[in-house]
Formats: structure tokens, C-alpha cells, sequence
């Protein structure tokens, strides 16, 4: 028998709780997901091809529901219409953190990771040349780039830029946007909806799982000055607006 494909896919955004829903879902025993998070099949893998792919999920019994995570999914330029190729009807999930938050937070990722050398104010002003070459490396299969993966925290929070390209390739009705936000302060509603849209039984919250965030910083953000935080929110302004009038999703500036 023909080894599965996924029905869902969670596609980022970096640094938004992805891993946590990995883990959430992981424990809906008619889910199946691949031992290790981030398959990469769609950006960094994609030369393996479908059979490589197909056998990351043999081992799925035939009644669940499979489904992987990858939030570089979200931002690599080529991955939408990849993914439109083999998985047409596919189920996309989506967790939007606060555009600032997650900037700052992938900065300070990439920083504990030994991936930055450079001061906050300092990684910022040099992400546009760092970035300058990457579209056209990543529209070759095979393709990649460094800065791209690890240097890109303006440019991962532009959402808009990133959702377009998803809505050229598939239908709303297959794409579910939420705020991590309130998948940590809201929990068991989002929990609900996402066993909805993935065609799910209900299944109890696994509050562990949300009470302990995975993959969480250490808290460095907070001591960003606020003049640093009103600039990126001023940079990130076209963002904001777009999530607000297109899907109603909003954040206070801090």
C-alpha cells in the first residue's frame, strides 16, 4: 500500500507556538505527525522528492489524520505553490504572534543559537542587504539561504507579504489563521476550533502542554527599549493594518 500524505500542514510563523501545537496535537490519538518537528520536505528537503516524503508517514495507522509542522513554510517564497502541487486540498494551519514579539523573539533565537553576532539596532539595519539575494536562490529547487533562515526577523513578521502568496494557491476554506496569543491566554477555544478544521473528534485539552509553552525564550525581549519597539511597530504598520481589515486580527501596541 501507498505510503500517506498529509492532510494538514502547520506552516509557521516562526516563534508563534508551533511547538506547542506540535505537542497538542501529538496527543489526539487520531492524529498522526512525524516523531521530529520540521520536515523542511517543501524548502529545504524538497530534492528528497514525494517518496521520501510519503515515508515520513508510513508509519500512520490508516484511521488518523496526518499532518506536519513546518513554520519556514510560511515564509519561503516557493513553498506555497510546492504544496498546491502535491497537496491540493491540503488543511493549512496558521499561528500569528504580534509581529513586534515575534521579531524580537527570532532575533534573541537566533542570538542564544550562536547564528547572531550582532547587536539588536545593528541586525536590523543589515537585514535588507543580508536578505537582497535570497528570492531568487530559493526559486531554484535545491536552493537556500543562510541570512533567509536565520537573519530574517523583520521580514518573517510581515505577514501579509507571506498570507498573499498563500491566497493564490488555496481557498479560505483551507486555511485557519489564530493569534498564538490566545492560544496560550484562550486555550480550550482554540483548541476546539482547531479540532473543528482539521475534521477532529473532540478530544480533552492537553493543558500541560499549553501551560508549559514550548521552545519559549528566556526573556530578553523585555528589556528592549521602547523607542526600539515603537520603530519596528512603525516599520511593521502595513502589517498590522492588513491582519486588522482583512481578518480581524489586532494587537496593542506595547
Amino acid at each position: 500500500m501507498e505510503s500517506r500524505l498529509p492532510f494538514f500542514l502547520g506552516v509557521g510563523a516562526q516563534k508563534g507556538g508551533t511547538t506547542t501545537l506540535q505537542a497538542l496535537l501529538q496527543l489526539h490519538p487520531d492524529v498522526f505527525l512525524p516523531p521530529a518537528k520540521e520536515l523542511h520536505y517543501f524548502t529545504l528537503q524538497f530534492l528528497e522528492g514525494e517518496g521520501w516524503y510519503r515515508e515520513q508517514f508510513a508509519a500512520a495507522r490508516p484511521d488518523q489524520c496526518c499532518g506536519e509542522i513546518t513554520p519556514y513554510y510560511l515564509f519561503h517564497p516557493a513553498a506555497p505553490e510546492r504544496i498546491k502541487a502535491l497537496l491540493p486540498q491540503v488543511r493549512l494551519l496558521v499561528l500569528l504572534r504580534d509581529p513586534v514579539e515575534r521579531a524580537l523573539s527570532g532575533y534573541f533565537h537566533s542570538l542564544r543559537l550562536g547564528l547572531e553576532t550582532l547587536p539588536l539596532e545593528q541586525a536590523l539595519a543589515a537585514e535588507p542587504w543580508r536578505l537582497a539575494e535570497a528570492d531568487a536562490a530559493l526559486q531554484v529547487q535545491g536552493g537556500c539561504h543562510h541570512s533567509h533562515q536565520v537573519h530574517s526577523y523583520l521580514s518573517r513578521s510581515r505577514y501579509d507579504q507571506q498570507l498573499v502568496r498563500y491566497e493564490q494557491c488555496f481557498g479560505p476554506a483551507q486555511v485557519l489563521i489564530l493569534r498564538s496569543e490566545d492560544l496560550f491566554e484562550r486555550p480550550q477555544l482554540i483548541w476546539e476550533r482547531v479540532l473543528r478544521f482539521l475534521e477532529l473528534p473532540p478530544w480533552p485539552l492537553p493543558e500541560a502542554a499549553v501551560a508549559r509553552p514550548r521552545n519559549a525564550g528566556a526573556g530578553e525581549a523585555a528589556a528592549v527599549p521602547l523607542a526600539v519597539r515603537q520603530w519596528l511597530r512603525t516599520q511593521l504598520a502595513p502589517t498590522y493594518g492588513w491582519l486588522q481589515e482583512r481578518y480581524g486580527l489586532c494587537w496593542q501596541a506595547t
